[in-house]
């Protein structure tokens, strides 16, 4: 009887420690802004990357404000905004995206100058012959001289692009290397954009103040949904539609084959209000 007993137990043991081998799985939610693994036999979609790098960016800012807290926030506020943009027309252009930030810094003072404000203009730059669009009138090297005025602040970076792009004398710029970010420096006062002779000292020194030439690295990662320019062609500075009534993010993304958070990630929105009128760009 007892021989039975014991053999009972031992079987009863046994059960009970496979049956705690087993482990239940719950379904938990996946959390929102995370990135997923994805198969490589299916690559990420092109806009969720631009939402991942964009987000790896902000992070570098982030980083340099923990580690230097005595920068000038309005400088620091100035690069979290527009680092991205500054990066998606480095893709597009070959244009660093250290300089393209350093050059919106010194010439709209942080986004700060009345160009900037009034004009949208964040890199100074003049009417010239070739200008039809909309002017602003402030003084510079003369009084009253004649700047360009945009829309919105992508028309000035697409802009500024195109300036340096298409021009003769730029082309030089375009033969350094990406991350030669001393060689574009000196290389813009050399072409003539602009008369400070200590304009390439203070471009360096902001660039590497702010440790801007780390956003150059994202060149050859970054997959931003736009087009690598292989001819200079004449484009539109940005492409933008009018909000009408009854028009909502997700209608005009879905229209336009965007996200909702690339259509937020192109103009800057922090919700997903809108209003009629307003002026909402579908392209870089």
């Amino acid at each position: 009887m007892m021989k039975h007993f014991f053999l009972l137990l031992v079987c009863f043991s046994l059960f009970v420690g496979c049956g705690s081998k087993k482990t239940i799985i719950t379904p938990r939610e996946t959390p929102k802004n995370v990135a997923q693994p994805t198969p490589k036999s299916k690559p990420s979609p092109t806009k969720e990357i631009v939402v991942e790098k964009v987000e790896r960016a902000d992070d570098l800012v982030y980083d340099l404000k923990q580690r230097k807290p005595r920068l000038h926030q309005s400088t620091l506020d100035y690069i979290e905004e527009y680092n991205d943009i500054a990066i998606a027309e480095m893709h597009r252009y070959d244009i660093p995206a250290s300089i393209t930030l350093a050059q919106g810094i010194l010439e709209s003072n942080s986004g700060r100058s009345r160009l900037t404000v009034k004009g949208n203009n964040h890199f100074g730059v003049k009417c010239h012959r070739s200008w039809k669009g909309k002017r602003i009138y402030h003084d510079d090297d003369a009084r009253q001289e004649c700047f360009r005025k945009y829309d919105h602040p992508l028309s000035s970076f697409r802009d500024h692009s195109l300036f340096l792009y298409e021009r003769k004398r730029y082309a030089a710029l375009f033969d350094l290397k990406l991350k030669n970010y001393k060689g574009w420096a000196k290389g813009l006062k050399k072409a003539g954009y602009a008369t400070d002779p200590k304009y390439p000292k203070k471009l360096i020194s902001l660039i590497e103040q702010y440790e801007l030439y780390k956003f150059d690295d994202f060149n050859d990662k970054y997959a931003g949904g736009v087009t690598k320019i292989r001819k200079k062609t004449p484009e539109k500075p940005g492409t933008y539609i009018v909000v009408k009534k009854g028009d909502t993010l997700y209608s005009i993304a879905r229209h336009y084959n965007l996200t909702v958070d690339r259509l937020k990630w192109l103009n800057g929105l922090k919700s997903n209000d809108l209003s009629v009128g307003q002026k909402i760009y579908v392209e870089l």
